[in-house]
């Protein structure tokens, strides 16, 4: 498996903890990283999980991508989707004529710019399901669930896909491979477009306030539906049931602040363009209704641009 290299491009606690979990499994893996770079190179990532603590040591620590030594087989991407970030050419210097490019990020309509930078590379589609942050230097806390789904872009399954969902099992991170993976996006959004935003605006509340509230679980409902009329529009076919299976799950989740919060929080930029601008403007292309949609994306980016 040392033949398998990984190059990790945003090692907050989403790549962390997932690269880790793939050096656990044998791949040769190595992280970009800026802020935290001389305590990562001299200690590695110490991540407290709730199925076991462990200490990731990268096999290369760099802080520009151009000085990893070697070609990747896959390039993981966990940045945050926000526009000051440019991931094309982040990574450009060693995406090799092999190397796919592996999204772990939120949102939707986020892997176009990517296929149309890199058009002869595979592009790998990821959604994580973990309760996951960073608490510091190195320091990672992860509280809840860690399953991801994956599959190749726009869809199906390859090798690559294979090969990856392979390492993420052999290290106990549960992995599914989705054929349809821009159907499973939106299916994620379904909890993201509401749960995000109103936990911000609401004034910094957790997803037990919002749901045991009945004005705001009633927002929610409507943004879920909202989501789901939307995707169907695009032809995804996704079912009414769908924002039920997802209150029923944030019931029997721990009170949770999701990763928009802890952004806002921390004075970090907000994802408002992944999770909330491209299904607007998705929406305003097929002349689609969607007026809550457009109500927290109006409301998110001044609270985004006033809290730089």
């Amino acid at each position: 498996m040392k033949s398998i290299n990984i190059l990790v491009v945003g090692t907050g606690a989403i790549g962390s903890f997932y690269g880790g979990k793939l050096a656990m499994a044998g791949a040769s893996v190595s992280t970009l990283v800026r802020s935290d770079y001389e305590y990562v190179k001299a200690n590695g990532i110490k991540v407290k999980s709730i199925n076991g603590n462990f200490v990731f040591k990268p096999d290369e620590v760099v802080q520009k991508v151009k000085d990893y030594s070697k070609t990747p087989d896959y390039i993981i991407v966990s940045t945050k989707v926000i526009p000051s970030i440019n991931v094309e050419e982040i990574i450009r210097p060693k995406v090799g004529d092999n190397t796919a490019i592996v999204l772990i990020q939120n949102g939707i309509d986020i892997e176009d710019p990517i296929a149309k930078a890199f058009p002869e590379n595979e592009i790998i589609s990821c959604l994580a399901f973990i309760g996951v942050s960073k608490t510091g230097p190195g320091q990672i806390n992860h509280q809840e669930f860690g399953r991801i789904v994956i599959g190749s872009y726009p869809k199906g399954k390859t090798k690559k896909v294979t090969q990856l969902q392979e390492m993420f099992n052999a290290s106990n991170v549960p992995c599914t491979v989705d054929e349809n993976i821009v159907s499973a996006r939106w299916e994620k959004l379904i909890w993201n477009a509401p749960f995000n935003p109103i936990s911000v605006i609401g004034g910094g509340i957790t997803t037990d306030i919002i749901i045991n509230n009945s004005e705001s679980l009633k927002l929610v409902k409507k943004i879920m539906n909202e989501v789901i009329d939307l995707a169907n529009a695009f032809g995804h076919n996704l079912p009414k049931s769908l924002a039920d299976k997802n209150i029923e799950y944030t019931l029997e989740m721990k009170p949770y602040k999701p990763s928009m919060l802890l952004d806002y929080e921390n004075k970090r930029p907000l994802e408002v363009e992944a999770i909330l601008g491209n299904a607007v403007r998705l929406a305003r292309r097929k002349n689609f209704p969607a007026p809550n949609l457009e109500t927290m994306y109006a409301m998110l980016l001044l609270l985004d641009e006033n809290n730089k």
